[in-house]
């Protein structure tokens, strides 16, 4: 199977290869002795805006007291 690279740096990846793993929308990239290696991952994506919420200082006590004052009309 060929995969050709375009000029934008994307793959299309043959359905063949892709029906071979289970249903996945992202994929884990990495390099291996020259080698791209795709591993299908699974995004939770909670996980993902609490990972954010913290790389930006904001705690659940922050988003509470957003959430009341956007409630209370102010």
């Amino acid at each position: 199977m060929l995969a050709k690279l375009t000029s934008k740096n994307q793959l299309t990846l043959p359905k063949a290869a892709t029906a071979a793993v289970e249903t996945t929308e992202y994929f884990d990239v990495t390099t291996e002795n020259g080698r791209i290696v795709l591993t299908p991952v699974r995004i939770n994506r909670a996980d993902a805006v609490r990972a954010k919420l913290a790389e930006l200082g904001i705690s659940e006590v922050d988003v509470a007291d957003a959430v009341r004052w956007a409630r209370s009309g102010e």
